[in-house]
């Protein structure tokens, strides 16, 4: 077994083609064919059933996928660690965000990585955070920016910084007139939250614990919609602090501070338990550091480098 017969392998998966599959490995169809019908033979089962058209993978196929993609990420990593020793950094990062983070930290982070790294070709890609998950497991993204904890054994977690959420409410309801709100005072039939697979609408509802979840909670895609809806429609919403400086300086006066208890969240890198290129760790970190107000930074990032 080769890690070249490996990529031809992931590369029929991807392409379920295989004369695709070949001109994207950069050989003959014949060649990769043969290299493929090697390792079946070697591993005694079939990969593909060849039978149907596109071809499919079968049961156990599929396993052997997951754990090869798992194995070309670790010797990708490898190569890329040593070259980091020899020069400056390189290689490919491919990372994740979630949507609720994305729209005030992506832009100047892109513009930042690109501008001190231009070697490392950069792929960032928004999923929400069980998608996330399930990638970093096999191995098909390097790194995520997401809300921790995740409480995941297999995924380590560097906090980045912390994040306050505050109230924004219409001025037609009864809790406008508050300087302040703890959560006893929030209504949850007049919440507008985020649509589910958003891990800020959980922490909205763990925030609440003390009431139960109305059936006539409403529901929204983003948080900039959810601003807009409490415009119209009257009632409130819960935004993160970075979403303040995204709003006009009427929108401003909607909002009110979330005490007893504060509501925060942390805001962290995670990596897979083998990642290794600490580099490359450290240079997504830094740029995090030029973006967010050095008031929200983790104290340990301020003064220290992170060592894996």
């Amino acid at each position: 077994m080769t890690l070249q017969q490996l990529e031809y392998v992931l590369a029929l998966e991807k392409t379920r083609h295989f004369v695709r599959a070949a001109e994207m490995c950069g050989v003959t169809q014949p060649t990769l064919s043969a290299m493929i019908q090697k390792l079946e033979d070697e591993l005694d089962c079939r990969i593909f059933d060849r039978s149907r058209q596109p071809i499919e993978l079968t049961e156990i196929g599929e396993q052997i996928i997951k754990q090869a993609q798992v194995v070309i990420y670790q010797a990708n990593q490898l190569k890329e660690s040593v070259q980091s020793e020899k020069s400056n950094l390189s290689g490919t990062l491919n990372l994740a965000i979630i949507p609720t983070i994305a729209p005030y930290l992506l832009p100047q982070f892109i513009a930042s990585f690109k501008n001190l790294y231009p070697e490392i070709t950069l792929k960032v890609s928004e999923m929400h955070t069980g998608t996330i998950i399930e990638k970093l497991r096999v191995a098909e993204i390097d790194m995520a920016i997401l809300s921790t904890p995740l409480e995941d054994p297999k995924i380590l977690e560097v906090p980045l910084y912390y994040e306050r959420f505050v109230a924004y409410i219409a001025p037609t309801e009864p809790i406008y007139s508050r300087t302040e709100l703890s959560a006893s005072d929030m209504p949850l039939d007049k919440l507008w939250v985020l649509e589910e697979g958003h891990c800020l609408r959980n922490q909205v509802f763990n925030f609440c614990t003390d009431k139960p979840v109305q059936s006539s909670t409403y529901e929204a895609g983003s948080i900039d919609t959810l601003v807009k809806i409490v415009d119209f429609n009257g009632g409130y919403t819960v935004i993160p602090e970075l979403h303040i400086d995204l709003l006009n300086e009427k929108q401003k006066l909607n909002l009110r501070e979330i005490v007893r208890p504060e509501a925060t969240r942390e805001i962290s890198v995670v990596i897979r338990h083998d990642f290794v290129r600490e580099g490359v760790l450290n240079a997504v970190a830094e740029c995090v550091k030029q973006i967010i107000p050095s008031h929200m930074l983790d104290a340990r990032l301020k003064k220290f480098a992170i060592r894996l």
